[in-house]
């Protein structure tokens, strides 16, 4: 045999030998995969890959959940496992918030007292002011209402002042002759008659009240019509008494005066005042009888004057009112007369 030739290797040692040569080539083989595995996760691998790499997982992640829904339990297991994150998250807000209003200064609520305490005097002038309007529109429309059963001409008025004196009883109304308002016109409420100009200026005029003792206005008993003169009670601010009623007319407590419209000054058939008490003597000719006026006086704000039509009822003269004013005195001596 020569030197440099090569010992024969048997079949099967050779068959040993390739299998064991290819587990090493097997085995370098994973090792590279494992180095570039790894390699993909270390430092050494630029930041531009990893982003790429997590960009398109999360594209596809995003569209695996929009298309099939797969990770909609994933998603309420992860919120429902992430509520303590979140409550303890929100924790230093709502302490905060308990501790703001716990330390809230006694300046603060101070100020904040008074300022709920203006608002609320605020509030009720505005409740004031808005019963009082609606008082004064109920008023109105009732002497609307009133006006609509007169004839003639209606002037609106209201009353801006009272006398001083307590034996007389006069009102000052806004109304004077700049308006048309003369001597003698009547003024009335809505709930009835309430006296007659006296004096008149430009835009003012003093009214004497049918409660005056100086006054006195003709009127019958709504019921019978029996008629009347009514003079005012000295004394009394919404009173006044029958003259000269005998003791045979008919007449009861609670029967209604209207206006007889005798003088053509008080429009007719308008309401007066009620009767209120009767006093029959038989020693005396005449019987006692008071009642009270329909218009409350002292509290009585808006009202109306009447100018009747020129073709019916003429103007009366100052002389004429002074004469009818004078009756209450000229009455006096004539139930005296009576008398005797």
């Amino acid at each position: 045999m020569p030197a440099c030739a090569r010992p024969a290797v048997p079949p099967l040692a050779a068959g040993l030998q390739r299998f064991l040569i290819r587990i090493c080539l097997f085995k370098r083989a994973i090792a590279r995969e494992v180095v570039i595995d790894k390699a993909l996760f270390t430092k050494t691998v630029a930041l531009e890959y990893r982003a790429l790499a997590l960009g398109l997982l999360s594209i596809c992640l995003m569209f695996a959940d929009n298309r099939f829904d797969y990770l909609g339990p994933i998603r309420y297991a992860l919120a429902y496992t992430a509520l303590p994150v979140y409550w303890v998250a929100d924790l230093p807000a709502r302490t905060s918030s308990v501790v703001d209003d716990v330390l809230i200064s006694k300046a603060e609520l101070v100020e904040e007292n008074a300022r709920l305490r203006d608002e609320l005097l605020l509030a009720q002038r505005e409740l004031q002011v808005m019963e009082s309007l609606t008082s004064e529109n109920s008023r109105l429309l009732a002497l609307d209402e009133a006006a609509k059963t007169l004839d003639g001409e209606v002037i609106a008025a209201e009353v801006i002042n009272q006398s001083p004196n307590p034996a007389s009883k006069r009102v000052l109304i806004n109304r004077g002759a700049a308006q048309g308002v003369f001597v003698g016109q009547a003024l009335l409420a809505a709930e009835g008659l309430m006296g007659q100009v006296v004096e008149v200026m430009p835009t003012t005029s003093w009214v004497l009240l049918l409660s005056d003792p100086l006054h006195v206005t003709p009127v019958e008993v709504n019921r019978n019509g029996e008629r009347a003169l009514a003079r005012g009670v000295r004394g009394a601010s919404d009173e006044v008494e029958l003259e000269f009623f005998t003791q045979t007319q008919d007449i009861e407590e609670g029967d209604l005066l209207i206006s007889s419209g005798m003088g053509q000054v008080f429009p007719k058939n308008y309401p007066v005042a009620d009767v209120i008490a009767i006093a029959r003597d038989p020693g005396q000719d005449f019987a006692t009888v008071r009642a009270r006026l329909r218009v409350a006086v002292n509290s009585t704000r808006n009202v109306m004057l009447i100018n009747p039509a020129a073709e019916t009822v003429a103007q009366p003269a100052a002389s004429d009112l002074e004469a009818n004013v004078d009756t209450a005195a000229n009455s006096q001596a004539l139930a005296e007369q009576v008398q005797q």
